[in-house]
């Protein structure tokens, strides 16, 4: 895959995950919401990784990433990343208490009968 790989990775977390909105998630409708829970956290390992590669710490390998880097030279996937990938878990979560409400209110039911 080379250069696209990173970004395939992540096209395909979102592939996966989408149907859970409409299913019913409600994440993606509510985008100041799922900002306040997404950005804070992603900017706070933006600046570590910026400060990692600034040291020396660490850098991604040339021939998995595009070469498009966001300021402070983090690279657009692992920007990408710090998004898709908390947006997918929340997506993941809303889906989980989605069907676990079934459940309960199934379980109710069947109590009453």
């Amino acid at each position: 895959m080379g250069q696209a790989e990173y970004l395939v990775v992540l096209a395909a977390c979102v592939l996966v995950t989408l149907p859970l909105e409409f299913a019913g998630a409600r994440v993606y409708r509510q985008p100041r919401r799922l900002a306040r829970a997404v950005l804070p956290v992603a900017l706070v390992f933006l600046g570590w990784d910026a400060l990692a590669i600034a040291d020396g710490v660490w850098d991604y390998a040339p021939g998995h990433v595009t070469g498009i880097r966001a300021p402070f030279a983090v690279p657009l996937e692992e920007v990408l990343f710090f998004v898709v990938i908390p947006i997918c878990g929340v997506l993941t979560f809303e889906g989980v208490e989605l069907t676990l409400a079934v459940f309960r209110r199934r379980a109710r039911q069947e109590a009453r009968r």
